[in-house]
């Protein structure tokens, strides 16, 4: 029995990392009993039977997990928004900033597509949040700007890169390492949103760390009790004690 990480997951199979190899595997059928079922990033015990390819035998314990996209033991969560094409939705961005700090993971604001509009536009919008905290890079994949400010954000940790549809995240990894050649696609004008083009949830090792490539989707559900809301924002939390 050894152990690793599951590092990609696409069509029913599961493929470890474990000591610098990758051994494709299946889930047991008990993951299913028990209405479990293995995650990238999970970590694991797994057997090998045919040369590289086993089955994943146990699950380790997760210090979170986000259902959608479906990743777990996240270090940090890049929240990537586009100045423009969409335009920047900061409604959508307050409820990624509850669920990440709910989670217990680092939340760090990207915004896109900075050579579609005047900068200083755009910092204006995103003052209150430097204010409160956040980390917030400005990058343009098309111009490769700000890419250099991002890649040392990377180091020993798990990083997912997520946000609405159509916003840029596959073309930042493609920015950031161009031998990726990651799918992108065009913004629907009709619908004013990008088309969907990352289908697998995968563990990309870049700079020092890994980053995960998820799917796009423009909604988010909130699953929090009202109590533990009020703590999900780390600078309400901070204040709270001022209150009576």
């Amino acid at each position: 029995m050894q152990k690793g990480q599951i590092v990609k997951a696409l069509s029913g199979f599961y493929y470890v990392e474990s000591q610098n190899k990758i051994f494709q595997c299946k889930a047991r059928g008990k993951f299913r009993k028990n209405d479990q079922k293995p995650l990238v990033g999970d970590y694991c015990e797994f057997s090998i039977e045919n040369g590289n390819e086993g089955y994943i035998l146990k699950l380790l314990e997760r210090k979170n997990e986000l259902v959608r996209p479906p990743i777990c033991n996240i270090d940090q969560a890049l929240l990537v928004f586009s100045a423009k094409e969409p335009d920047m939705n900061t409604l959508l961005l307050d409820r990624f900033l509850i669920l990440i700090e709910h989670l217990k993971i680092q939340p760090i604001i990207c915004i896109s597509k900075i050579d579609l509009v005047h900068l200083e536009e755009i910092q204006k919008i995103m003052e209150p949040y430097t204010q409160a905290g956040y980390q917030v890079y400005y990058f343009s994949s098309k111009e490769k700007q700000g890419i250099d400010d991002i890649q040392q954000v990377f180091e020993n940790k798990i990083t997912v890169i997520t946000g609405q549809s159509g916003v840029g995240k596959s073309s930042l990894l493609n920015a950031l390492d161009i031998h990726l050649n990651i799918h992108t696609n065009q913004i629907s004008k009709a619908l004013g949103r990008g088309k969907h083009t990352t289908r697998h949830v995968e563990l990309i090792k870049m700079y020092g760390g890994y980053v995960a490539d998820t799917p796009g989707f423009s909604s988010l559900e909130l699953l929090i009790d009202p109590v533990e809301l009020s703590q999900a924002y780390h600078d309400f939390k901070d204040l709270s004690s001022l209150c009576k």
